[in-house]
């Protein structure tokens, strides 16, 4: 029912609505701590103490809440779907976890995301003992179980916009190991202030990565298949987490009172601190092989992005929300590119999708014009850079006026050259240096990278031979194109999930099989039509 281009605002509506009032119930169970002695001399003290008050409300409250469903006449009368009643459980589950293990990016990041609520069901589940350790009583309960869920209020309300400009792939994982790292400081403090203030900021990295996670299995997940989805992770995280709280009580009581002597002093922690520190080192060693199965830049550090964000340069990730599948191919010349596009067109086509077919440069009439001046032979050397940035401005018109208005339409997107080109073309073969060519083209593009780049490996002199005439890049030295060959495999080699490559110098229809074969295991386009069916039962 939800747009996927409001997928993050209405899981930061709907993970606010579940959680974000959890502060609001920890203050009033605070006060209620608080004023349960004075109530006591009023009423009977099986009526008095903070517990049982909190349940008097809870009930009060579920009958509002009922009488407000009552009153609903938009919600209509009768059963539900058959087919929906009558489904198997246990199937649609075990359909849920095949779809999800074919992705390796879903993969990671279900994994990071259960992750995630196993570090907050250790500090919910042990939050009571926790403070009962530090000598502290219901209403410091109250408050430390009313920070978590302060912090995760915070980083769903504000995560998305402080961390803009990373990509969503990145700040996950990094957020999920931040939060976990935190929860072994929280683990090992003593202090009930620290410990608060901790839990906050434990909340906040856990609530971005929490709201990052959904929006990302929600705009990776196909149409057909994302109501199924959504449920098996939905009952997963909630089973995992139901297991956690039950779970870390008893661990806890298991490991016991330890005490810690040193020269000068001694530390005593009970099993509460011990299970929320062995549950934090879980949640790093998560965090991490989730950033690394889902991170989009391997060769960039995010510690690179991070400087490069915080000094306002160029290459601010801020990522585009799109229902289409972008594919782009490169590769040197001679290479068949425009040859396997139009045969990549044709058969995506008669399977049903709508497709639009481009290139760079030429796409659009800005680009036909510094196509021309760009391969001419007419205007001889340009500098470098200046090369480099016209093609970059080229590209940002490409995707502002053209392809991003059809991924947003759902089209399949096909590209005959993209980034990737500049980097290759004028990073390796004008030898500038490839990572600053990346970066201002991802800031040109707004870090819209495709779902597949297709590389059409050619040696350069076989390449070069079934060319006709050259143009002006064309007619650069062999070592020129070699270099370019080099970097595109350099590129491809860094990324193999989102790269294929292909040996080009086979028959074009050998070729294309080989395309076909691995577009169709794209998840967003979903051509395997019997998956597809089985979702839709």
């Amino acid at each position: 029912m939800v747009p996927k281009n409001k997928l993050e605002s209405a899981n930061q509506v709907s993970l606010l609505a579940a959680y974000g009032t959890a502060p609001i119930a920890a203050i009033i169970f605070s006060l209620l701590a608080l004023v349960s002695t004075a109530l006591g001399t009023f009423l009977p003290p099986e009526f008095a103490s903070a517990s049982d008050l909190a349940l008097y409300i809870d009930a009060l409250s579920f009958l509002y809440t009922a009488w407000i469903v009552y009153k609903l006449r938009e919600i209509p009368k009768g059963p539900a779907n058959k087919a929906t009643v009558n489904d198997n459980i246990g199937k649609s589950l075990f359909e849920g976890f095949k779809y999800v293990n074919s992705s390796k990016l879903i993969r990671g990041l279900i994994f990071g995301m259960l992750g995630a609520f196993f570090a907050a069901g250790a500090v919910i589940g042990l939050a009571r003992t926790f403070v009962g350790d530090l000598n502290a009583g219901d209403a410091a309960y109250g408050i430390l179980f009313g920070a978590v869920f302060t912090g995760l209020a915070l980083g769903i309300s504000f995560g998305p916009k402080v961390f803009a400009q990373f990509s969503r792939r990145r700040i996950f994982g990094a957020a999920l190991t931040i939060s976990s790292f935190f929860l072994i400081l929280l683990a090992l403090i003593t202090n009930l202030v620290l410990a608060i203030f901790i839990t906050i900021i434990l909340g906040a990295f856990a609530g971005v990565s929490w709201v990052s996670g959904f929006t990302m299995l929600g705009l990776e997940v196909a149409d057909e298949v994302r109501g199924r989805t959504f449920a098996f992770v939905q009952s997963l995280i909630r089973v995992s987490l139901v297991l956690v709280l039950a779970v870390s009580p008893i661990v806890a009581a298991a490991i016991g009172r330890h005490t810690f002597k040193f020269e000068n002093f001694e530390v005593t922690y009970n099993g509460a601190a011990f299970t929320m520190l062995a549950a934090g080192v879980i949640g790093v060693i998560v965090g991490v092989v989730s950033y690394r199965t889902m991170r989009d830049r391997p060769n960039v550090s995010l510690w690179s992005d991070v400087l490069a964000a915080s000094r306002g340069e160029l290459g601010g990730i801020t990522g585009a929300t799109h229902t289409g599948v972008f594919i782009s191919f490169e590769g040197g010349e001679g290479s068949g590119k425009s040859t396997q596009t139009e045969l990549l067109k044709e058969y995506l086509e008669s399977i049903g999708e709508r497709v639009l077919l481009t290139r760079e440069p030429g796409g659009t009439p800005l680009g036909k014009q510094l196509r021309e001046i760009l391969l001419d032979n007419k205007t001889g050397n340009i500098s470098p850079r200046a090369e480099a940035l016209m093609y970059a401005a080229d590209r940002a018109n490409h995707v502002y006026s053209l392809i991003q208005p059809a991924l947003v339409d759902g089209k399949v997107v096909i590209t005959d050259r993209y980034l990737d080109s500049s980097v290759a073309y004028q990073g390796a073969g004008r030898i500038l240096q490839p990572s600053e060519v990346a970066r201002i083209s991802r800031w040109a593009t707004e870090n819209l990278a495709p779902n597949l780049t297709i590389v059409m490996d050619i040696p350069a002199e076989i390449g070069l031979a079934r060319l006709k005439s050259r143009d002006r890049l064309e007619a650069e030295p062999l070592a020129f194109h070699e270099r370019i060959r080099q970097e595109y495999l350099n590129i491809a080699n860094s990324d193999p999930e989102r790269y294929f490559v292909v040996d080009a110098t086979q028959a074009k229809e050998a070729i294309h099989q080989e395309i076909v074969e691995r577009v169709s295991k794209l998840p967003l386009l979903a051509i395997n039509q019997s998956a597809k069916k089985r979702f839709r039962k």
